[in-house]
């Protein structure tokens, strides 16, 4: 069973909070749960409250996500959702809603109309043909562009101009990013959970 520390139950568990956030003591990787494929303009966000994926929206644009993504489990990020993450160099389309663990490259500082909204950058952790990613500048300087572009213009067509990316970073502050969205989980989610 995954990486769960937990019985079988007959009710299905919600893995965004029993799930730790980092599968390993060396906090190079981390759980993934996967929201969307690369190549759609459909957004699709996890339900909180129970686990399931919900079609938040449809991009307003033909501008597709040029990656994977998804979100940690037992994160929470400024703009009140789990911390994103981008899952680059997928060969073979992830299925929705299942976990994958992703080796952590960077993070991307992102500012979405006001709110923090930063993107962890990673590569499916067992992918032998992504070994010689180490950090996002191996990703190579198109890949940069092309991000950036994404980012700041995927809102164009309903809110111009509200997207801003702040800068790519590399591991050692991913990592702070995604210890700070753990220290606030535990104190604006956890308590709020139910037995």
């Amino acid at each position: 069973m995954a990486n769960l520390n937990q019985p079988p139950s007959r009710v299905t568990p919600n893995l965004l909070h029993i799930l730790d956030a980092f599968t390993n003591s060396t906090k190079s990787v981390v759980n993934t749960i996967v929201e969307l494929n690369s190549n759609t303009i459909n957004k699709y966000e996890l339900i909180t409250e129970t686990g399931h994926l919900k079609l938040d929206r449809v991009g307003y644009s033909s501008l597709a996500y040029p990656f994977a993504y998804g979100c940690i489990p037992r994160t929470w990020d400024e703009d009140g959702d789990p911390l994103d993450i981008e899952i680059v160099g997928v060969t073979e389309a992830l299925i929705p809603g299942s976990i994958v663990e992703s080796r952590i490259i960077g993070v991307m500082k992102f500012d979405d109309g006001g709110e923090v909204d930063d993107k962890v950058i990673a590569v499916l952790a067992d992918d032998k043909r992504m070994d010689h990613i180490k950090t996002f500048d191996d990703l190579g300087e198109h890949w940069l562009k092309e991000t950036t572009y994404y980012w700041e213009h995927y809102k164009d067509l309903k809110k111009p101009g509200t997207c801003k990316v702040n800068g790519f970073y590399g591991i050692k502050e991913a990592v702070e990013v995604i210890k700070d969205c753990e220290a606030r989980y535990l104190k604006e989610i956890d308590p709020k959970l139910v037995d």
